[in-house]
């Protein structure tokens, strides 16, 4: 770690907060087909609120900018967030439902997800500007793409004013303006994150998509950012930079559930770089902490403290 001055927080997570809808099924359905699943399960969800609970769990200074509904899921969400230590004073309330995703998780643990945004959408670079004292607070400031792209380019652009540091996980994938892109240390995207920004603006397929997970880490670092961080489930992890690529494996564990394993890596990530670590160390920490995550069901109750990883 180097030897950095402190910010009252090391991460501020800017992104979305729903209630996880959950059942489990033998198998995922084939278009048009019925399967009949689990009595259902209600977590609370959202790949920003995940991401913050996961970092707070680990130790980390953690606040969460948000808005939610003031409904059952978004007390849900309040009492989630507080139990975890997550400061709450960014989170706003009203304006629509709390968002909800509808989750499917087969017999292997892998899962599909529907995401209904609700509040999640009437976040708004009003709303952010509104917290640039708190982007300012925060040693690394952690983003995905559930919220209206405009308030995602919004806190990239404060945090970037504010010397912040910015890691962002585009899911679902979306084009970025080439300043936001440009901000990101690191990009993190999973391998299917990764072929689809890699498409073509149009939507068709890549002119020439690299042949392996490293080729297309390269070619998206090449887009613009400062770093890429490719996940690669069981496998562990990419990091590339301008030294280089590196894999780094993931411990071996037995997979019950992967909802929110994804989300458990960046939020660990993001602090790891708060605290000051250099991305190969971090993404080392956050390859254990996503790893633990998926050995237990649902998202934020699967999240591990950081004296129980493998």
């Amino acid at each position: 770690m180097t030897d950095t001055p402190r910010r009252p927080l090391d991460v501020l997570v800017v992104g979305s907060a729903n209630a996880d809808l959950i059942t489990v099924v033998e198998r995922h359905p084939a278009p048009g087909e019925t399967v009949l699943g689990s009595d259902l399960a209600v977590h609370p969800g959202g790949k920003g609120a995940n991401q913050a609970v996961a970092a707070a769990r680990l130790g980390a200074r953690a606040g969460l900018l948000a808005r939610v509904g003031d409904d059952a899921h978004g007390r849900l969400l309040a009492a989630s967030l507080a139990d975890a230590g997550v400061d709450t004073g960014p989170v706003l309330t009203g304006g629509a439902p709390t968002g909800v995703a509808l989750i499917a998780v087969d017999g292997r643990g892998d899962n599909t997800i529907v995401v209904s945004p609700g509040a999640n959408g009437r976040l708004t670079p009003a709303d952010v500007a509104d917290a640039r004292a708190v982007l300012a607070s925060a040693a690394v400031v952690s983003l995905q793409l559930e919220i209206p792209s405009e308030s995602v380019a919004a806190a990239v652009r404060a945090a970037v004013a504010a010397g912040t540091r910015v890691v962002l996980n585009p899911s679902p994938p979306a084009p970025l303006p080439p300043d936001v892109l440009a901000a990101c240390d690191p990009l993190v995207v999973n391998e299917h994150e990764a072929r689809a920004l890699l498409r073509s603006p149009t939507g068709g397929a890549p002119a020439a998509e690299p042949a392996d997970a490293a080729g297309r880490a390269e070619a998206l670092r090449r887009r613009g950012p400062r770093s890429v961080v490719v996940t690669l489930g069981a496998a562990g992890a990419l990091v590339c930079g301008p030294q280089g690529t590196e894999h780094v494996p993931a411990p071996a564990v037995e997979a019950v559930d992967a909802t929110g394993a994804g989300d458990a890596f960046t939020g660990a990530l993001a602090w790891r770089l708060a605290l000051g670590e250099d991305l190969a160390s971090a993404v080392r920490f956050a390859v254990r902490v996503g790893a633990a995550s998926v050995t237990r069901p649902g998202a934020q109750s699967s999240y591990p403290a950081a004296d129980a990883l493998p």
